[in-house]
């Protein structure tokens, strides 16, 4: 009996232990979601894989947001419709039902809004809503799998986006080291990684970077105490807003996975991890860090890349439970 007590207290002790870490540290743990409707989860993955909602026939969603590459393409800025090239770097799509609002200038209030975008955008997909969805329905198996998950075959660009969305919502990417480590592993972290994070937090950068992402619940200025020279002409939330003051204004992005997210910023225009630590300490902090420190950073940013989705190219979705092989 005594022996029992004693593991209770131990276990209570963790526990509280455990629990005050979460709640002290400015970054929160990510974690898995669950009671999605698994009809429209399969037929959002199929939607998210499908070229034909592109005038080309070629490009998807996951052209763009490789769910295989960390949610990005890993180049500057996207390849749309006959081989134009982008404005802007791609954002990550992993954990993306996090942000506050979605793309980087928050043109988008949610996954979605943000989902009928790149559709109908001349240099993205170049379709239009009403083409995506003729298409759709003259395939015999998305009216199948439209009806299963919506109770219609007479679906729009309402439902489309809807089940795009259910989809991106399973793309979390929990039991990162970090999120171990919050949980009270101490083992989790290497010495390195915990000096890192409290330089992290000892220069200001959970100022932006903090929350369940890292990041992505606030706007910033690019370029905060020093100018950001670039070449990319994106003025960011100016362009939504019309204000002068909007200019050069973006939604923080997520740095959950970053180190497979390169390159960074904006305008994908720093390619090393360290590089871009040392360059965002300088223009939006003031600070000028030793190559120790942005080293030990670094290494605390590695620890938040979290377990990758396990996501198979579609095929019939298991929840029609038929054997009968998809035509499309």
């Amino acid at each position: 009996m005594r022996n029992v007590i004693v593991t209770a207290i131990a276990v209570g002790i963790a526990f509280n232990v455990n629990a005050k870490r979460q709640d002290q540290e400015p970054i929160k743990v990510i974690e898995s979601v669950v009671g999605l409707d698994q009809q429209k989860v399969d037929l959002g993955k199929a939607l998210w894989f499908e070229p034909r909602l592109s005038a080309s026939n070629t490009i998807s969603c996951n052209s763009c947001h490789n769910v295989a590459k960390g949610g990005v393409d890993n180049l500057p800025s996207s390849i749309g419709h006959k081989w134009a090239i982008g404005p802007i770097n791609s954002p990550t799509v992993l954990n993306s039902d996090l942000n506050f609002v979605q793309f980087w200038n928050g043109r988008a209030k949610d996954l979605q809004e943000q989902a009928a975008g790149p559709i109908e955008n001349p240099i993205e997909m170049a379709f239009s809503h009403e083409l995506a969805i003729g298409t759709l329905q003259s395939i015999p198996q998305y009216q199948q799998w439209f009806e299963s998950a919506y109770g219609s075959k007479n679906f729009t660009i309402n439902e489309v986006t809807d089940a795009i969305a259910t989809f991106e919502k399973t793309l979390r990417t929990p039991n990162a080291a970090f999120d171990k480590w919050l949980k009270g592993d101490d083992s989790a972290l290497t010495a390195e990684q915990v000096e890192g994070y409290a330089l992290f937090k000892q220069k200001g950068c959970t100022a932006c970077h903090s929350g369940p992402l890292a990041g992505g619940q606030m706007y910033q200025k690019m370029g905060l105490v020093k100018a950001f020279k670039t070449d990319n002409p994106d003025i960011g939330r100016a362009a939504v807003t019309g204000k002068d003051f909007d200019k050069y204004v973006f939604k923080v992005p997520t740095l959950r996975n970053i180190e497979l997210t390169y390159p960074y910023f904006h305008d994908g225009s720093v390619w090393d991890l360290q590089e871009a630590v040392e360059v965002m300490a300088d223009i939006q902090l003031g600070q000028s860090l030793t190559k120790d420190e942005s080293k030990k950073i670094t290494a605390f940013l590695r620890s938040l890349t979290g377990e990758q989705p396990e996501v198979t190219l579609p095929h019939l979705p298991p929840s029609t439970h038929s054997t009968a092989r998809p035509q499309i």
